[in-house]
């Protein structure tokens, strides 16, 4: 006997005899999440579109043809047309074997003779249930390729400071939630790289891991980009595409600079969350959505909310835990293990061997105030083994920005935009004109940096 088990799939039925219909829905109503029963072929279409039934049990014989079972293979051929992974089930009660090695042959998943034996009839159809959702995972895990298209790289987070200390213990509490998580901190100072140590400190480990950057994205494609999109949903929309909350299912979606997402979107994030479901643009059909966020804003996020610029409830959501990034200028000697992480690093990478860094360059490097925190680091490190010549690294080869002289100027003396125009071309001439890097150095994003240059 079969055991009654969890109710899962939803069922499409397609006969022109009511009693066959009425027979069927009885028998499956207990077994199935929803059955659907219909005596008109012609409606296949538009329930594959509004129903979207897991698996069709299809008649092949109707009124106009009551033998031969042209009809069905008629109809399966329009259902394979229509979706070539249809799980579909041929039934007949003019069943020989030349017409079941036909319906196989011709991409129906089995057939079924009339009289039905209820037990056979319902391991057939559970049998096409457990098809239908090993064919949706292989699909969903190809979306998630498509969405990323990249493997995983390794993190590695260096710090042996009280501050990050208190981090890192943080997130080994969390090791065993799946709460929400919001990381706080300044540009530059590695929220990336906490977010993908919270992941694999998570009972999520080793599923699908999402990153976007909001900060990059123009609001025109915010939309699109977190929920995806139809075929048609716009004039370059040439294929559909899931958008990276429906890639995350099951994993975990990171946020970087939630705070840029606009008013409109932050309302229909805020539905995504509650309910788990999403809808692609272009399209009315609801998805189911399993993530585990973990959101990241250099802003004062309870500022934002104070101005009107985002939405209280939405803060709600996404922070169950607060975690804050201290700046590098609060981490004491982690700049200079920072820095000879770095040193090794870029050694590596331009075969240019040092012994390490000279006591003068350490002081150096401790004293300054580091507004663009590790990235900043980062690159003044590998500017420094670009450009040196020596054994190892000394006090000349560290290039700091002279920010204190801009304290020191009068304030009636100061123009915001002249200065901003001006850190622009410096890092422009500094990168030689690599925008990333530009970026980078001074601490915003990329599309960011196009704004403003644009301005």
């Amino acid at each position: 006997m079969i055991s009654q088990v969890e109710k899962k799939g939803k069922i499409l039925i397609i006969d022109d005899n009511e009693d066959i219909l009425f027979a069927l829905n009885v028998l499956l109503t207990p077994y199935v999440e929803k059955v659907k029963v219909s005596a008109s072929p012609e409606k296949i279409d538009e329930y594959m579109d509004s129903y979207q039934p897991d698996v069709i049990v299809l008649d092949m014989n109707f009124r106009s043809d009551m033998i031969s079972g042209q009809e069905g293979f008629y109809w399966l051929d329009r259902i394979l047309k229509t979706d070539p992974q249809a799980i579909v089930i041929l039934m007949t009660a003019y069943a020989d074997t030349e017409k079941a090695v036909k319906a196989i042959k011709s991409g129906a998943t089995d057939f079924i003779s009339k009289p039905w034996e209820k037990e056979k009839l319902l391991a057939t159809l559970f049998s096409a249930l457990k098809l239908k959702e090993s064919q949706r995972e292989v699909t969903n895990l190809k979306k998630q390729m498509e969405v990323l298209n990249t493997t995983e790289t390794a993190y590695e987070i260096i710090g042996e400071s009280e501050a990050m200390r208190q981090v890192f213990a943080l997130i080994d509490k969390l090791s065993g939630t799946d709460a929400n998580i919001l990381i706080l901190g300044e540009n530059g100072t590695g929220k990336d790289l906490i977010a993908k140590a919270i992941y694999h400190h998570s009972p999520r480990a080793g599923k699908v891991f999402v990153s976007i950057d909001l900060g990059t994205i123009p609001d025109s494609l915010f939309e699109s980009e977190l929920f995806g999109y139809e075929k048609g949903a716009f004039t370059d929309a040439k294929k559909e595409k899931p958008g990276r909350m429906e890639a995350a299912s099951g994993g975990t979606l990171f946020l970087d600079e939630i705070a840029n997402l606009s008013l409109p979107m932050q309302a229909k994030m805020l539905t995504a969350i509650e309910k788990r479901i999403i809808s692609r643009l272009g399209s009315n059909r609801m998805i189911p959505v399993d993530v585990r966020l973990i959101s990241a804003t250099n802003v004062n996020i309870y500022e934002e909310v104070e101005k009107g610029n985002f939405r209280q409830d939405l803060l709600y959501r996404i922070n169950t835990i607060e975690l804050y990034i201290p700046p590098l200028r609060e981490r004491g000697k982690d700049i200079l293990l920072l820095a000879e992480h770095f040193l090794k690093t870029f050694s590596g990478k331009y075969k240019k061997p040092f012994e390490g860094i000279s006591a003068d360059a350490k002081t150096k490097l401790e004293n300054y105030s580091w507004p663009g925190n590790v990235r900043e680091l980062q690159n003044i490190v590998e500017r420094a083994v670009i450009l040196s010549s020596g054994n190892d690294l000394n006090v000349h080869d560290f290039i700091l920005q002279p920010v204190d002289q801009r304290k020191k100027q009068e304030p009636k003396m100061l123009n915001l935009e002249k200065i901003e125009q001006e850190a622009i071309e410096n890092a422009l001439k500094l990168c030689g004109g690599n925008l990333n890097k530009a970026a980078e150095m001074l601490g915003i994003t990329r599309f960011t940096l196009y704004r403003k240059m644009k301005k």
